[in-house]
C-alpha cells in the first residue's frame, strides 16, 4: 500500500520542535495577504499613469501573480492556519482573498482535502481531473511546454480551466466519506453586490475588467498550472509519498516571487505536515533533511527554470 501519512514513513522528528512549526501566527498571514493587496494596487496605478502596452503586459504578469499568492494563502487557510477561530478563518480569507478569485474557501476545502487523503488515486479530484489531459502528460519539449504556457494569453486556456474547476469543486453525489461544508451565501452576496455598487459608483468597471478579469483569465491560471505541474507531474515516482510529489529548492527571487510565493515550493513537506503553517515550511525542510530516511529519498529539484523544466522536458 502506498504511505501517504507522515506517520507511516518512521520520520523522526523532534515532537518539541514540530509543535513549535505548528504554531499559528496571524500576523505573518495577514502581512502576507497585505503585501499582495499593496503590489496589485501599484501596479495598476503605474500602469494606468504611465499607459503602454508592454507596462500593460507587465502588469498583467504581475497581477496574475499576486493573484495566485492570493490563492496561496488561502490554500494555507483550507488547512485553518490564518486564525485559530475557525468561523473568522473563513470569513476572512473569503472577503480578503477566495470571493476575488470567485470561489469560496468551502468548496475549495472540500476539494483539496479530498486531495491530500487520497493522494494520486483515483478518489483523488486533482489527479483525475488532469490524468490523461494534454497538458499534463510528460515529458514535453520546452517548445511544447512554452507553447503551453504562451496559450493561456489567449484567455481561452484560462475560461476553459474556470469551468474545469467548477466542476472538480462540486461535491460527487453519493460519497458521504467526503469533507463538506456549507458556504457561506448571506455573505457571499453580500461581498459580490457591494463590490458591484462600488465599481459602479467609483467608475471603476473597465479598470476591474482590464486590471482584474484578463488577468485572472490568463496569467492567473497560467501561473496555476505551473504550480500544479510542479508539484505532482514529470519526472516522479508513485509508489509512495516521498516520491509521488516534489519540493523545489534552491530557488531565485525571480522565481520566487512569480513561481512560489510563500513558499509553496515546499509541497512534499506541506503534504507531510499539512498542520504546518507556509512560514515555517522552511524550518520544516532543514528538519526534515536531517532525517536520513528523507534526505536520501525525497524528490527535490533545485530551481523551477532550470531543474523543474529539465525534469519535465525530452
Amino acid at each position: 500500500m502506498k504511505k501517504n501519512d507522515a506517520r507511516d514513513l518512521n520520520l523522526s522528528l523532534n515532537p518539541a520542535e514540530l509543535k513549535k512549526l505548528y504554531r499559528i501566527q496571524s500576523y505573518k498571514h495577514g502581512a502576507a495577504i497585505a503585501f499582495n493587496w499593496i503590489v496589485i494596487a501599484l501596479t495598476i496605478w503605474l500602469c494606468v499613469t504611465y499607459f503602454n502596452p508592454f507596462l500593460y503586459i507587465l502588469a498583467i504578469i504581475i497581477i496574475g501573480a499576486r493573484q495566485h499568492a492570493l490563492a496561496i494563502l488561502m490554500h494555507d487557510a483550507t488547512h485553518y492556519r490564518f486564525l485559530k477561530n475557525k468561523k473568522w478563518n473563513d470569513i476572512m480569507t473569503n472577503v480578503l482573498t477566495t470571493y476575488f478569485l470567485f470561489t469560496s474557501i468551502e468548496k475549495y476545502r472540500q476539494n483539496h482535502l479530498r486531495h491530500h487523503r487520497h493522494l494520486n488515486t483515483e478518489d483523488d479530484p486533482d489527479w483525475i481531473a488532469k490524468l490523461g489531459r494534454q497538458e499534463f502528460t510528460f515529458p514535453k519539449t520546452k517548445k511544447e511546454f512554452l507553447i503551453t504556457l504562451l496559450s493561456y494569453f489567449s484567455l481561452y486556456m484560462g475560461v476553459r480551466d474556470a469551468i474545469w474547476i467548477i466542476h472538480r469543486f462540486s461535491v460527487p453525489k453519493g460519497d458521504k466519506k467526503v469533507f463538506h461544508q456549507a458556504e457561506n451565501t448571506p455573505l457571499k452576496i453580500t461581498f459580490y453586490v457591494t463590490l458591484a455598487i462600488l465599481l459602479t459608483v467609483l467608475g471603476l468597471w473597465s479598470t476591474f475588467f482590464f486590471y482584474w478579469i484578463i488577468p485572472y483569465f490568463s496569467t492567473f491560471f497560467m501561473f496555476q498550472y505551473i504550480r500544479s505541474v510542479a508539484e505532482h507531474f514529470g519526472d516522479l515516482e508513485y509508489d509512495d509519498l516521498l516520491g509521488s510529489t516534489r519540493t523545489v529548492i534552491k530557488i531565485n527571487p525571480i522565481e520566487r516571487f512569480f513561481l512560489a510565493p510563500h513558499n509553496v515550493g515546499y509541497h512534499l513537506e506541506h503534504h507531510l505536515y499539512p498542520a504546518v503553517p507556509f512560514y515555517h515550511l522552511p524550518s520544516l525542510h532543514k528538519q526534515l533533511m536531517a532525517n536520513e530516511p528523507y534526505a536520501e529519498n525525497a524528490h527535490l529539484t533545485s530551481g523551477y527554470i532550470g531543474g523543474l523544466l529539465n525534469e519535465l522536458s525530452r
